[in-house]
């Protein structure tokens, strides 16, 4: 199948198709007399992979270590845990500083709600931001 044939079956676009190519996730044959790509069921299996590990957080250098390991015919399995035990705290802590964040951004609002608009003066910028308090460390 052509990459387009692929890209449809897969539900992605033929530039993902042809990027994973570049990235050497997927590796077509080419056709002998017009040299298009041509792929097979196992890489529509592959894609689906791809694709699988992607919604996971895994970035595309992770994918081609995870996909060597199998290719090699080692479980790429204790990679896959170490991956995501290592970056799981991480998304985490940065799941926490979102809420603080959004919080911040809630009570911003609250506190503007009443406040007229301010005209830059030389002194002044945006009353609104200079009058919410700094967070101390």
């Amino acid at each position: 199948m052509k990459v387009s044939e692929l890209a449809r079956r897969a539900g992605v676009t033929a530039e993902t198709v042809r990027h994973y190519v570049r990235e050497g996730l997927l590796s077509p044959e080419r056709h002998p007399d017009n040299g298009y790509q041509l792929f097979n069921d196992h890489d529509l299996e592959r894609l689906g992979f791809i694709q699988r590990a992607r919604m996971l957080g895994f970035s595309v250098a992770e994918i081609r270590d995870i996909l060597a390991h199998a290719d090699q015919g080692d479980s790429p399995c204790p990679l896959v845990r170490d991956l995501l035990a290592s970056r799981l705290p991480r998304i985490r802590a940065r799941i926490a500083e979102l809420e603080a964040l959004a919080t911040r951004m809630e009570a911003a609002l609250a506190s503007w709600q009443d406040m007229p608009d301010g005209t830059p003066d030389g002194h002044s910028v945006c009353r609104l931001i200079e009058s919410f308090p700094e967070e101390t460390p």
